[in-house]
């Protein structure tokens, strides 16, 4: 029986949603610098029949942690003991940077969904490379059958220019990529002026051509490099990027970013409003998600990977993504309102029908 919803019901729920969040990440890493993870680690550990390759890498489970939890790679351990295949650390932008002014995140409870206007809030590439250092050595002692994966999410600092986005996105490839074991481009945010623009071909191709070039020179072997597309992208400009990532030979595509539409709401539409611009996450973008998913993987065919994310909260949900072509699946909204054991929940579902 998972009793979390009435413990968010009850405490989370009456608090700022950011402040939240910090809380409930502060928990999760409590748990590990107690020693308490230890015991997670073996209660919510994959089953051996989930393992997944995908772009060459060896995944515990399809099953991981969106970009957005973990902005500064200051829990990845933590979150590996909870049942993820993977953690996506980031958005990360080459520059430090505080992000948009509060409130910047809010709630739609009766739509398991969230609205978010962080504007990639981060510590910087450097800060974040340094935290990251001794990561990948530390897991691999905690898991030495399958340890977790870690991919980094970059995106474009606020302050540079479009025009010097390349440079940009360049910067923080360098110095992030010997950490990963895949990375990611983010072009599809809502939440930093302009930043979409970069998703068509004629911008996107440059900077992805130059943090291919970087991230391999940086990490010193072929790194598996991905871009992060919004679900609002009309069907022949996903079917456009989608031919760029075959044309470039990426690893694959993650699909997709949260929503700037408010379609198909439960929460009074007046609320909603209030709440301002920002992009939306969790269950409302789950059939939009997976039309980007399907149109996706009929255009690269069986060759790139894509890493299906949007609307995830049960086992079922993530059966369906790999069903419809994807390597792998991530979610983040639906942990805020789950808690700490969805990935072990999500994990054990997907095990009963391997």
């Amino acid at each position: 029986m998972n009793i979390y919803p009435l413990f968010f019901k009850v405490v989370f729920s009456r608090m700022d949603p950011e402040r939240a969040h910090e809380i409930g990440f502060r928990m999760i890493r409590l748990a590990e610098s107690t020693g308490v993870s230890s015991v997670l680690r073996r209660l919510t550990a994959p089953h051996p029949s989930l393992e997944t390759e995908a772009f060459g890498v060896r995944f515990p489970s399809p099953f991981g942690l969106a970009a957005g939890f973990d902005k500064t790679g200051a829990g990845v351990s933590a979150l590996a003991d909870l049942g993820f295949g993977h953690i996506e650390v980031g958005t990360v932008t080459a520059q430090p940077q505080p992000g948009n002014p509060a409130p910047r995140l809010f709630r739609l409870v009766k739509d398991r969904a969230v609205i978010n206007r962080m504007g990639f809030n981060n510590d910087g590439a450097e800060a974040v490379a340094r935290r990251l250092a001794p990561l990948k050595e530390a897991l691999e002692r905690r898991f030495p059958r399958a340890r977790p994966v870690v991919g980094i999410n970059i995106g474009k600092t606020k302050v540079v220019a479009l025009e010097d986005a390349v440079e940009d996105y360049r910067a923080s490839a360098r110095r992030l990529a010997p950490l990963a074991d895949y990375m990611v481009v983010n072009v599809s945010s809502p939440n930093t002026p302009g930043l979409r623009q970069l998703q068509s071909v004629e911008a996107l191709e440059p900077i992805l051509r130059a943090v291919q070039e970087e991230a391999t020179a940086a990490a010193g072997r072929d790194m598996p490099l991905l871009v992060k597309i919004a679900p609002d992208l009309a069907d022949d400009d996903v079917a456009a990027v989608a031919r760029l990532v075959t044309t470039l030979g990426l690893a694959g595509v993650v699909a997709t970013n949260t929503t700037i539409t408010r379609d198909g709401l439960t929460t009074v539409a007046r609320e909603v409003e209030d709440m301002g611009a920002g992009g939306l996450s969790g269950a409302p973008l789950a059939a939009r998600s997976l039309e980007v998913l399907r149109l996706v993987r009929a255009e690269l065919g069986e060759g790139p990977a894509v890493i299906a994310v949007g609307g995830v909260t049960s086992a079922a949900d993530v059966r369906a993504r790999l069903e419809a072509g994807a390597t792998l699946v991530q979610g983040y909204t639906a942990f805020l309102y789950e808690g700490p054991f969805w990935a072990w929940r999500i994990n054990r579902g997907l095990a009963r029908r391997s």
